[in-house]
């Protein structure tokens, strides 16, 4: 196996001299190669702005979206996918995350399981995986054979292909239909891919989870109207989007909450026109569910 052509895995003299530092010129050296990053993403944006059009088409249409890694990037899936449902109020198999190995490999090492090809395969066929789908692989280097062969066999199914990687012209763009590299370069620390391409594919993935989202209506301006209000900052989120909409008190933004079952939507609505909490979601559901066309379509 060889890796020497992969920038991730090359060794920068310019940060030979590490194990010398002191903690504060290493801490200066990593905030400054950290830097870099949101650049190598710019650089990437036409790419990944065409893989998000086509992933909220589909997912508009009632598909998913899947999230496939292994190691760090498998974990930073999991991360984003187990947060849109309380940030976007999406039902939990419509953003997940596969990772190679299992669940017990978010948070003990399992290391061999990405050589694995066959299990890539047929975790993609387990998910059910279909033509509305779309997957995301994701891998630094851009050769996980895991993550090649589930991206692979999920093009073969019908879905809608990412390939989310760190390198140029690698096995994972080839097997996808949208190619996504952001060329990071040499990590401070050769080859630990947790550093500035695991910045890198944690802001790639911020944008995809966020900005389907908001295609799909789930926020009003930048507010997260689908928020679900599990415990007392999040319920406290929901009063404040109520009133800082409708104008409302406090007492009164509590108490449409209140009647509509804390969704914030629908809250909004009945505030907004003195709505029953079912006159409110009839009113939503007739603008599809997008809060701001209800505000602004005549009673």
């Amino acid at each position: 196996m060889n890796l020497s052509h992969l920038t991730t895995e090359t060794a920068d003299p310019r940060f030979a001299g590490i194990d010398t530092m002191s903690v504060g010129e290493l801490a200066a050296t990593m905030n400054a190669a950290d830097a870099t990053v949101p650049a190598a993403v710019a650089q990437a944006l036409p790419r990944i702005t065409e893989a998000i059009e086509a992933t909220a088409e589909r997912v508009r249409a009632g598909g998913r979206l899947v999230y496939v890694g292994a190691g760090t990037p498998g974990r930073l899936g999991v991360l984003d996918a187990s947060e849109c449902p309380p940030t976007f109020g999406t039902p939990p198999e419509q953003v997940f995350a596969i990772i190679a190995g299992g669940e017990s490999a978010i948070v003990s090492p399992c290391e061999g399981a990405e050589d694995d090809e066959e299990a890539g395969a047929a975790a993609v066929d387990a998910a059910g995986v279909g033509p509305l789908d779309t997957v995301v692989g994701i891998a630094s280097s851009g050769r996980t054979p895991y993550v090649v062969a589930a991206v692979r066999r999920a093009g073969e199914l019908g879905a809608l292909t990412v390939g989310l990687s760190c390198n140029a012209g690698t096995p994972l763009s080839a097997a996808a239909a949208h190619a996504v590299e952001v060329l990071v370069g040499p990590e401070v620390v050769s080859g630990s891919t947790r550093l500035k391409a695991g910045t890198a594919q944690k802001l790639v993935l911020n944008m995809f989870s966020t900005i389907v989202m908001v295609q799909l209506g789930k926020t009003y301006g930048n507010l997260m109207v689908d928020v679900k209000a599990t415990n007392g900052k999040l319920r406290e989120r929901a009063v404040r989007i109520v009133r800082t909409i409708t104008g409302a008190g406090r007492e009164e933004a509590l108490a449409v909450l209140d009647a509509n079952g804390f969704n914030v939507r629908q809250a909004v609505v009945a505030a907004r026109f003195g709505l029953a909490p079912r006159d409110a979601a009839a009113r939503l559901a007739a603008a599809g569910g997008r809060l701001r066309a209800a505000l602004e379509e005549r009673a």
